[in-house]
């Protein structure tokens, strides 16, 4: 895929590594669609990034028929859809058996809701445009990246919810780009360690030191603009399918 005929939805598109995906399309001559629910930041995103190479579209990924809904009035935007990536997500923190009472079951929906059913939602309902388009190089007609975490893996004490809804991601990579290769659409994965994201600057610096230490090389918390490096990686290179990347300085999770 070229980099400048990217059309993109991105979902969390308007802070942390959405919004530097979406930085990073448009910088190379791409326009996306920023799908995401904070009004404020979308608009300042779009002020940033150009009206005429970005627009905010107010999106919860969780409802199925309002991101189909949204999709469509993306393409139109975009003038055509070829990329969709999804960042949008909860952390859904909490244990199983808490102080007070055991997890509410409404706690872990939401977190799967979000975080699993929301990219599946996007992901169909994209790929289901996506099949229309014109056949390029290879056959190809557009590609998916997901976003998980290695806490699909090594899920630490507190992140049931979280590691259940990121595992399913994960788990889902493979089926999916084998369903939706005969329509030349690849669909990709990245599960991302510990990223410098608004969550983590609200911490103190010792809790965000900590946090660098335990990361084994380079010993720092990660950059947006590494993972909007490598979903851009995986947007031009076609043999990559299928896969999920650990983009996470070789760190693996302690249980707390």
């Amino acid at each position: 895929m070229q980099l400048a005929d990217i059309r993109a939805v991105v979902t969390g598109g308007v802070s942390g590594l959405g919004l530097a995906v979406a930085q990073r399309i448009v910088a190379e001559g791409g326009k996306v669609a920023l799908f995401d629910l904070n009004d404020d930041k979308g608009a300042a995103a779009v002020a940033a990034l150009g009206d005429a190479q970005a627009r905010y579209f107010r999106t919860d990924v969780s409802d199925e028929a309002q991101v189909a809904a949204q999709l469509g009035a993306a393409r139109d935007f975009l003038g055509g859809l070829n990329a969709a990536i999804n960042c949008a997500g909860i952390l859904g923190a909490g244990r199983v058996l808490g102080k007070e009472a055991p997890m509410a079951l409404a706690t872990f929906q939401g977190t799967v809701m979000v975080n699993l059913v929301g990219s599946f939602n996007v992901a169909k309902a994209a790929a289901d445009l996506m099949q229309h388009n014109a056949p390029g190089e290879d056959g190809e007609r557009g590609a998916i990246v997901n976003t998980a975490s290695v806490a699909a893996y090594e899920g630490q004490i507190g992140q049931a919810a979280y590691a259940a809804s990121k595992g399913g991601v994960v788990a889902m990579t493979l089926p999916m780009a084998r369903e939706l290769a005969r329509f030349g659409i690849r669909v990709n994965t990245i599960a991302p360690g510990i990223f410098w994201t608004p969550m983590v600057d609200a911490m103190s610096d010792a809790v965000q030191q900590s946090l660098a230490a335990s990361i084994p090389f380079p010993p720092r918390l990660g950059r947006p603009e590494e993972f909007a490096d490598t979903v851009l990686f995986l947007l031009r290179n076609r043999y990559l399918n299928g896969e999920v990347i650990r983009l996470d300085g070789a760190v693996r999770l302690a249980p707390k």
